[in-house]
C-alpha cells in the first residue's frame, strides 16, 4: 500500500468525524454505518487508531464526559484531518470513475474499443492462435 493510500477503517473513523465530535462507541456504530455494514470496527481496533491518528495529527481529543458513571471521550477532526479524507476521497473518486469509464468500454462493440484505444494497428492483425501440435 502506497504512504499516500489511506486503510478503509482509517478512512471510516475521519469520515465519521467530518461532521462534528463522536465518542468512540458513536464512531464504531457510524463506521458500520458508512461502510453499509461491512466493517464493524473492535473497541481495541479503533482505539488503537485514534492514538495512532492523534500522533499523525489527524485527530484530537475534544473533551469527556461522564454517562451512567462511565467517561467518554470524543475526538474530533483537525484540519489536517480534513485535508487528509479530502485527498482520500478524491483519490478514490478517480479510481470509481475509471473503473466506471473502462466498463462501459466492456460493453462496446469491439470495433469502438479499437477506435477509442487509437487502434490495435497491423500488430494485431499479425497474431496467431498456436495449436497443441502446431509447427513453430
Amino acid at each position: 500500500m502506497a504512504d499516500n493510500e489511506m486503510r478503509e477503517p482509517t478512512f471510516l473513523v475521519l469520515a465519521a468525524l467530518a461532521d462534528g465530535p463522536k465518542h468512540g462507541y458513536a464512531l464504531i456504530g457510524e463506521a458500520e454505518t458508512l461502510s453499509g455494514g461491512r466493517v464493524r470496527l473492535a473497541v481495541g481496533t479503533l482505539y488503537a487508531a485514534l492514538q495512532r491518528l492523534a500522533e499523525q495529527g489527524l485527530v484530537r481529543e475534544h473533551g469527556t464526559e461522564v454517562v451512567d458513571g462511565r467517561h467518554r471521550r470524543y475526538h474530533e477532526l483537525t484540519d489536517a484531518g480534513a485535508q487528509a479524507l479530502e485527498a482520500e476521497a478524491a483519490r478514490l473518486e478517480q479510481n470509481a470513475r475509471e473503473a466506471r469509464v473502462r466498463l462501459g468500454r466492456r460493453s462496446r462493440p469491439a470495433s469502438a474499443l479499437r477506435a477509442d484505444q487509437g487502434g490495435l494497428g497491423s500488430g494485431a492483425s499479425r497474431l496467431r492462435v498456436r495449436t497443441a501440435g502446431a509447427a513453430s
